[in-house]
């Protein structure tokens, strides 16, 4: 649930833009309009609205990785979403300072990504609004030993779309939320944040890593 307060400060076009975009991030979430912080308290006391496992997969970005469709009301603002799939890691130095000019109509994004220098580890990223995280989220399937991969899975490895023979199912997968978007721009300057065709035949831990250590 979330309450939008200070409503009579801004125009019904910004309200229903404002909510347009929250719903893109939270599709099932209730919006409630306030002035003042005026609120009936039974509309948020022990409702027993919430609920954890289904709150955590209602997510926009997470109906963007599963592929559903997009909400067509969004789009009259300029709200819109996709997904940044590659099968190449991010140089991180590289990658570091395109973060660092984050576009500023991005407005949420979150996934997985693929670090040369960590090629072993998986590493998630999260952002909202000025916040940026990444850390660590386990290792690629593909970087385990047998041993390791029969100590998580015995005898039967779960099924991984996309499975490489040489690289396994290390991917980087970033959906992202924003307003008027510019797709191909985002893509073009990421990609190239992206280790090049000379670098990827080069030893990896040659490259300058400025992000922290991880366990």
């Amino acid at each position: 649930m979330l309450i939008l307060n200070k409503c009579d400060l801004v125009s019904e076009e910004e309200l229903s833009k404002l909510e347009k975009a929250l719903h893109a991030m939270q599709p099932e979430a209730r919006l409630i309009r306030t002035t003042h912080g005026q609120i009936d308290p039974r509309e948020i006391m022990n409702t027993g609205r919430f609920d954890f496992e289904k709150a955590s997969q209602s997510a926009g970005w997470i109906r963007e990785l599963m592929k559903e469709e997009h909400t067509p009301e969004t789009e009259e603002y300029g709200i819109h979403s996709f997904v940044y799939h590659r099968k190449r890691p991010f140089h991180p130095e590289r990658l570091l300072r395109w973060i660092a000019k984050w576009p500023d109509n991005i407005v949420r994004s979150k996934g997985l990504m693929w670090l040369a220098t960590r090629n072993h580890m998986a590493i998630s990223f999260s952002h909202a609004g000025t916040s940026k995280q990444l850390a660590p989220a386990g290792i690629w399937v593909g970087a385990m030993s047998e041993e390791e991969r029969q100590l998580h899975f015995g005898d039967t490895l779960p099924s991984i779309p996309d499975w490489d023979d040489e690289w396994g199912d290390r991917v980087t997968k970033l959906v992202f939320i924003g307003i008027d978007m510019d797709r191909a721009e985002i893509e073009r300057t990421l990609d190239e944040t992206l280790l090049t065709e000379e670098e990827m035949l080069m030893s990896w831990r040659e490259l300058k890593d400025p992000f922290p250590a991880w366990s």
